[in-house]
């Protein structure tokens, strides 16, 4: 996977969409940290990487019920928002 800044992709657009629609992928970044990711428009998850994706979110749910967290995903969501900044 490819990191590019923020600077470099609007200058270079069309070439990263280029790459992605080969099948690669670009993260975007601004001073260094990931802020965006660049896919192709038809890109479809592995069998694989669907059920690595459902073992994550449970295993997220049984700690949450471990530490008797209770929260809406409108909380979680502005949880995650605060960490960006």
């Amino acid at each position: 996977m490819k990191h590019v800044g923020m600077f470099e992709a609007k200058t270079n657009l069309s070439a990263l969409v280029e790459e992605v629609e080969k099948g690669g992928s670009v993260t975007i970044t601004r001073h260094g940290k990931p802020v965006a990711r660049l896919v192709g428009a038809h890109t479809e998850l592995t069998a694989e990487q669907i059920a690595q994706r459902r073992e994550a979110v449970a295993g997220l749910r049984k700690i949450a019920k471990e530490l008797n967290i209770r929260a809406t995903p409108e909380e979680i969501k502005s949880w995650i928002n605060e960490g960006r900044h």
